[in-house]
């Protein structure tokens, strides 16, 4: 268990009149403990205890033999694990519920404790996982770095003979080849008017001169995610293309200069959102500005019109302004960036400028 990071959380529970909280997201579990326990359907939850005795609750199928700090509850399938809970859990305090513990599980618990008070607890452990420490940053850094590098090997890959699939299983290849660990999410490889849906799903269409190719890509390392999106174009740019490639520039650039400590994350959005506006595309972006990653590659907080929590030195999120008229062009271009004590340091390094792939 790193003991920092618990009692960090332990201060927040107690700030928060948390007294017990119970964790089931196995991303904060490994945030917690270091060990990765992906239960699909079965129980696995870490009871927390501002007082102590704080447990692990764990089917015998996750052999885990390491001292990982905290007392091991093991249980079979044929076992209530709810029940095993219940007997740990404090009947007369608040109980705090992390994240997207299953219905069947958290029912459960409530029907056997019903005089307890159930809290959605979730942004304790979200909001301290926000702000990254130093070892966080170089993972972060370091996925960040391979994801350059994966790009660059893809444009070089472009050709009329590949489809947007082919194109996905070209990045799986690479990124084995670069030692990652494989996709933070399913890339979106999107040609000419495909790219206008933002979440296209790549499919066999094949490339033509003047399109836009869109490459939405991430991969993790040590755990932690990377995310990045340049759009290219075949042969020649259409003029009306350029326009909106220009903007979308723009709109990232501003986006990026508006990071400081103490700015708001709305801020941030106005300041790529309204220059996309000014230029009579306000329309064509549907989406927020970005969203958090880290060990997910979407954590809690995003780069939008309604969040007005201030930024702080140590997160790290994306923006990633779009334009996207439909049946006609998508343009996205999408960077991580870290806030600093002064302002931010840009994660991706791969080029933006509008680049012609030949």
């Amino acid at each position: 268990m790193n003991s920092y990071r618990l009692e960090k959380v332990l201060k927040l529970m107690e700030s928060k009149s948390i007294p017990q909280l119970i964790v089931s997201d196995p991303a904060s579990i490994f945030y917690l403990t270091g060990k990765w326990i992906h239960p699909g359907e079965r129980l696995l939850a870490l009871y927390l205890n501002v007082n102590g005795n704080n447990k692990l609750f764990i089917n015998e199928l996750f052999p885990l033999k390491e001292d990982i700090g905290v007392d091991k509850i093991w249980f079979k399938d044929t076992d209530d694990g709810v029940f095993l809970i219940s007997r740990y859990v404090d009947k007369n305090l608040p109980v705090g519920i992390d994240k997207n513990w299953p219905a069947k599980f958290l029912l459960t618990l409530m029907e056997l404790e019903a005089s307890s008070t159930f809290l959605n607890s979730s942004e304790i452990l979200d909001r301290i996982r926000m702000c990254k420490d130093d070892r966080e940053k170089d993972y972060m850094r370091k996925a960040s770095r391979l994801n350059d590098i994966a790009m660059g090997r893809l444009v070089e890959l472009i050709s009329e003979k590949h489809t947007e699939k082919d194109m996905g299983k070209f990045l799986y290849d690479i990124y084995e080849n670069l030692g990652a660990d494989g996709f933070s999410f399913d890339p979106i490889i999107a040609y000419g008017e495909n790219g206008s849906d933002p979440h296209h799903e790549s499919d066999s269409s094949i490339l033509k001169p003047g399109e836009a190719i869109t490459m939405d890509i991430g991969c993790v390392k040590n755990s932690y995610c990377s995310d990045m999106t340049r759009t290219v174009f075949y042969k020649y740019v259409p003029d009306d293309s350029k326009k909106v490639y220009d903007v979308v520039l723009e709109a990232n650039r501003r986006g990026v200069e508006a990071v400081k400590p103490g700015a708001r994350f709305c801020d941030i959005d106005a300041a790529a959102r309204s220059y996309i506006e000014g230029q009579g595309y306000g329309k064509y972006f549907t989406h927020r500005t970005g969203h958090s990653i880290g060990i997910e590659c979407h954590d809690l907080g995003d780069v939008s019109s309604t969040n007005t929590d201030r930024i702080k030195p140590g997160m790290i999120f994306s923006i990633e302004p779009g334009i996207y008229i439909p049946d006609k062009v998508g343009i996205r271009i999408e960077d991580l960036v870290l806030v600093t004590e002064s302002g931010c340091e840009v994660l991706n390094k791969y080029d933006k400028d509008l680049t012609v792939v030949q």
